[in-house]
């Protein structure tokens, strides 16, 4: 039994110590800047929308993504693939409509593989000459943002990991813990 627990408590420490100097693995790119600000009011439409991250982010077009909702739920397009240098996102948007509140709902693939997804939201005070973006395109944008979950949240691995453990503990106690019978 003294064996037992002591197979437990090295196991539990093991995890515990592999858990708690993981962080930075374990760590997913943050939105820290953005051009426009969240919430800012602007007097036209951007011709860009810039999103600068803690970590670097990967280039691609397919994995680094936005929509631009307008009122009414109309949608608005982006003009050409992304520019990715280091940490920072930019996208050439087409102009926009109606002075109203637009969200940008963004999608990135971090460094290490995992994508990254947020949204913000700024206003126009002057309507801007642009028109919604074609039905094609919007179907577009939907299905490439229907995917942006990606990956296998982190719980789901933790939770794995003690299942594991505790089944391997309970099998080799219980191997070991049998006794010859005798006749």
């Amino acid at each position: 039994m003294r064996r037992a627990l002591s197979l437990l408590l090295a196991g539990l420490l093991a995890g515990g110590a592999a858990l708690a100097t993981s962080g930075t693995a374990l760590a997913h790119n943050v939105l820290v800047s953005s051009d426009p600000k969240e919430g800012q009011a602007l007097e036209s439409g951007p011709s860009e929308i810039s999103l600068t991250f803690d970590q670097p982010v990967q280039a691609g077009d397919r994995f680094n993504t936005i929509t631009i909702k307008g009122p009414d739920d109309t949608r608005w397009a982006s003009d050409g693939e992304p520019a990715v240098k280091n940490n920072t996102v930019t996208f050439k948007i087409r102009p926009l409509g109606p002075a109203a509140e637009y969200q940008v709902g963004w999608r990135i693939l971090s460094a290490d593989g995992h994508p990254v997804t947020g949204n913000l939201k700024f206003s126009t005070t002057k309507a801007g000459t642009g028109t919604p973006a074609p039905a094609e395109s919007t179907a577009q944008e939907s299905a490439a943002g229907d995917d942006a979950g990606g990956g296998v949240p982190i719980w789901v691995w933790i939770a794995g990991a003690v299942v594991l453990l505790g089944g391997g503990v309970f099998f080799a106690l219980r191997g070991g813990a049998k006794e010859p019978t005798r006749r």
